[in-house]
């Protein structure tokens, strides 16, 4: 295959400031990459995602991406789809509004940008949620056997990948949790999902609501450092079990401080019960790709 040269992103989502949140690769104008193409650089990068710049196939749609992670193509994924409304204004390919839509494989996602504080907010309506229903898992009894579970029962949950949910008795559960990664891949594995999350409340007075991780070691990601789409599946659980956090359907979310890397996850609940995901982008990496 012959080599050619790509302008190649890195950013992180999520966060405040370079180094925190989740690191995004991004390679703009793959129009000619091939499915196998995309795949072998999504494994070189080693990121928990890599996406992948294309024309749309649709008027409707601002853009259109790929999502890849080291092992396998996802119909959407939060950081990824927050971080490429982010480079898509930045990099010009498309006009600045304060709405857009993005086109990927999970269908057309509605993007809002709050351009009020020093540093844009990007918005993303993400695909509706729903409960896998699951039979009877010894794989999953493995897994839940040593956790200090509490409230929602747990759950599969897809909304685009799946997501098995688990709540924990309160945020220090979460925060204090060593996971049995070999379980969790084990218990993935086998009912197609790509990872497991736990998540727990925090006490009154915290700067955020909920303390979130999640595990994906089946996808050679032991813990991914902010993970919209889980984030996005945990409010669709909350809200119809009528258990929200926060205030009017909106609250915070605080993901990946184990790994040095505490992103802020915004989280709203519409009325028409469509949850939305928001945070902040920064560059770190702006450059020329060989491939």
């Amino acid at each position: 295959m012959q080599r050619t040269s790509h302008r190649y992103l890195q950013v992180d989502v999520f966060a405040d400031r370079p180094g925190g949140g989740n690191p995004l690769g991004v390679v703009l104008d793959a129009a000619d990459w091939a499915t196998s193409r995309m795949q072998a650089f999504a494994a070189w990068t080693n990121l928990s995602e890599t996406i992948f710049f294309l024309p749309p196939t649709t008027p409707d749609a601002s853009y259109r991406i790929r999502i890849f992670t080291p092992r396998q193509e996802l119909p959407f994924a939060g950081h990824p789809s927050v971080g490429a409304a982010w480079v898509a204004l930045q990099a010009g390919l498309v006009t600045a509004s304060d709405r857009l839509v993005q086109e990927c494989a999970a269908g057309l996602l509605p993007v809002r940008i709050d351009d009020s504080g020093p540093q844009p907010m990007i918005q993303l309506r993400t695909p509706q949620a729903h409960l896998v229903e699951t039979p009877p898992l010894p794989a999953l009894d493995a897994v839940l056997s040593s956790l200090p579970i509490a409230g929602l029962r747990p759950g599969l949950w897809n909304n685009g990948p799946s997501w098995w949910l688990v709540e924990l008795e309160d945020a220090a559960a979460v925060r204090h949790l060593v996971p049995d990664l070999a379980a969790i891949a084990a218990l993935t594995t086998a009912t197609g999902a790509v990872g497991l999350s736990v998540f727990g409340r925090t006490p009154p007075g915290s700067d955020h609501h909920l303390a979130v991780r999640a595990f994906c070691p089946a996808d050679n990601i032991p813990e991914d450092p902010v993970t919209g789409s889980v984030n996005a599946c945990i409010a669709a659980a909350l809200h119809a079990a009528g258990a929200l956090p926060g205030d009017s359907g909106c609250y915070l979310a605080s993901q990946g401080r184990e790994l040095g890397r505490d992103g802020r996850v915004r989280v709203q609940v519409d009325d028409e019960s469509h949850v939305w995901i928001g945070g902040q982008v920064q560059l770190v990496i702006d450059g020329q790709v060989t491939w």
